[in-house]
C-alpha cells in the first residue's frame, strides 16, 4: 500500500507530456484544457493501416460504426535516434512507444530542473505503463530488423530504454494493468521510494497504436463512439474513442526536492490499487470494487472527502462503465453533502489514451492546481440521467472555474480502471503556488 507520510511525502517535481493535436509541453496542454479544445483528428495516413477496411467495419452484421476520428499523436513517427545513442536501424525496429516514452521522460527531467545527461549511476527507478500495440514485423520472419526485434518489441524495454539512456540503477519496470497502467506505475514507484529501493523515480505511461486493432475489438463489441467524440458522463454518450498520449512525472521525497531546489507541483498523499474479483465478466467494471478502492485511498491519505475539490474520473463515455463509476463516486465523494467536487475526464479532450490515460488525467489535475482553475470537461452540458445529480453531490465541470484552496492547498483525486479488472486511485495535494510560479 502507498499511504500518507506527513513527515516527508512523495512529491511530483517535474512533468513531461505529449498529447494529440501537437501538444508537447505542459503549457500547451494547459492551453488546450483551459480553452476547452477537443484534440481529435482523422486516422493517420502514414501508418499503412487498412483504412478502407477499418472504416467499413460498421457494414458488417453486428459490428458498430468506426468513425474517421481518434486522438492520435501527430509526432509519433518523429525521433532523433542518434541523440539517444541509438542507431537508425535499431530505432525503426523499436516500438514507437519506446521512442515517445524516452523523449517525454527527457522533458520531464528538464522540467524538474535536472540535467538528463548527468544522471549516470543515480539510484533512481523507472515505472512505465504500457500495453501491447502490435508494431513491426513478426520476430519469426526473416527481415532487415532481425536481431533488434527482441528488444524492439519487448514491453519491458519501454522502461528499460529510459533507465539505460540515463544510466539509472534502480528498478526498471514496465506495467500493464490495461487502462489503469500509468496510475499503477505511479503507485508502485512511490512505494519503492518509501521502501528505500530507489532515491527517486520516473513514473508514467505511453500509448502509441502500432495497429488499429483496438478499433476492431470495440467495433465488434459495439462499444465505440458512434459520432467520433468521447462524451464522459453525458446523456448522449454511445461509447469510447481511442486515443494516444504519453506522460511522465518525476517522483521524490519532499525533503529531496527542497534540498535540490526542485519545485513541488503536488504531493502524492495516497494511492491504491485493487481488482474487481470474480462474478461479472472480466471486462465489466465493478462499482463496489471502485468504491472500496476510493474509501481505502481516502483513509490512507488522511484527507476527508469534503476537502477534495476535483475528481478526475475515468470517464470512458461508455453506457455501461460511466454509470457504475458515478455510483461509486456518489457513494464516496458525494456522501460529504453540499455541492461536492467538480468531476471531469480528460478523455473528452484527447480520447481514451489507454495505458497513458491515467497519467494524462493526473497531469491535467496538476495543471489545474498550478493555475488555480478547474478545466472544463467537454460535452458535460447534457449529463447522463443514470444518476440523480441533485442528490449525488457531484458537479460536472462545464466551464473554466476558479478553484479555491483549503488551508493553502488544493486537493484532488484521480481514477483509472482497467479492462482486465484492475482499478487505481490516487489523492493529490497541491500547494498554492507563488504568483511568480504560474
Amino acid at each position: 500500500m502507498s499511504g500518507a507520510d506527513p513527515g516527508d511525502p512523495i512529491v511530483i517535481a517535474g512533468i513531461g507530456v505529449e498529447a494529440p493535436g501537437g501538444v508537447g509541453t505542459p503549457a500547451e496542454f494547459w492551453s488546450a484544457l483551459a480553452g476547452g479544445r477537443e484534440l481529435i483528428g482523422a486516422f493517420p495516413r502514414d501508418r499503412e493501416w487498412p483504412l478502407a477496411e477499418v472504416l467499413g467495419l460498421g457494414e458488417r452484421e453486428g459490428w458498430g460504426t468506426v468513425c474517421d476520428a481518434g486522438g492520435f499523436l501527430t509526432a509519433a513517427a518523429e525521433f532523433d535516434p542518434l541523440f539517444f545513442g541509438i542507431t537508425p536501424r535499431e530505432a525503426v525496429a523499436m516500438d514507437p512507444q519506446q521512442r515517445v516514452a524516452l523523449r517525454v521522460a527527457w522533458r520531464a527531467l528538464e522540467h524538474a530542473g535536472m540535467n538528463p545527461a548527468a544522471l549516470e549511476g543515480d539510484s533512481a527507478g523507472c515505472w512505465m505503463g504500457v500495453s501491447t500495440m502490435e508494431y513491426g514485423p513478426r520476430a519469426s520472419e526473416i527481415n532487415e530488423f532481425n536481431g533488434y526485434r527482441v528488444t524492439g518489441a519487448a514491453q519491458g524495454a519501454v522502461a528499460g530504454r529510459i533507465s539505460h539512456a540515463f544510466g539509472l540503477l534502480g528498478p526498471s519496470i514496465s506495467v500493464d494493468t490495461a487502462c489503469a497502467s500509468s496510475l499503477t506505475a505511479v503507485h508502485q514507484a512511490a512505494a519503492a521510494i518509501r521502501a528505500g529501493e530507489c532515491d527517486w523515480a520516473l513514473a508514467g505511461g505511453v500509448c502509441v497504436m502500432g495497429s488499429p486493432g483496438a478499433f476492431y475489438e470495440f467495433a465488434r463489441n459495439n462499444a465505440l463512439a458512434a459520432d467520433g467524440h468521447c462524451r464522459p458522463y453525458a446523456a448522449d454518450a454511445t461509447g469510447t474513442l481511442w486515443g494516444e498520449g504519453a506522460g511522465v512525472v518525476v517522483l521524490e521525497r519532499e525533503s529531496r526536492a527542497a534540498a535540490r531546489g526542485h519545485r513541488v507541483y503536488g504531493r502524492l498523499l495516497a494511492s491504491r490499487v485493487n481488482h474487481n474479483g470474480g462474478g461479472a465478466p472480466l471486462a465489466v467494471p465493478s462499482a463496489a470494487a471502485q468504491e472500496r478502492l476510493i474509501r481505502g485511498t481516502l483513509a490512507a491519505s488522511g484527507v476527508a472527502p469534503d476537502r477534495v475539490g476535483v475528481v478526475e474520473g475515468h470517464g470512458t463515455g461508455t453506457p455501461v462503465g460511466d454509470p457504475l463509476e458515478l455510483a461509486a463516486l456518489a457513494g464516496t465523494y458525494g456522501s460529504a453533502g453540499g455541492a461536492g467536487p467538480y468531476l471531469g475526464s480528460v478523455k473528452s479532450n484527447t480520447g481514451h489514451a489507454q495505458a497513458a490515460a491515467g497519467m494524462l488525467g493526473l497531469i491535467k489535475v496538476l495543471l489545474c492546481g498550478l493555475h488555480g482553475q478547474v478545466a472544463p470537461s467537454l460535452f458535460a452540458d447534457r449529463p447522463t440521467a443514470e444518476i440523480n445529480w441533485d442528490t449525488a453531490g457531484l458537479r460536472l465541470a462545464t466551464e473554466l472555474t476558479d478553484w479555491d484552496p483549503i488551508d493553502d492547498c488544493r486537493y484532488a483525486a484521480v481514477s483509472s480502471f482497467g479492462v482486465s479488472g484492475t482499478n487505481a486511485h490516487a489523492i493529490i495535494g497541491m500547494p498554492v503556488p507563488r504568483e511568480s510560479d504560474v
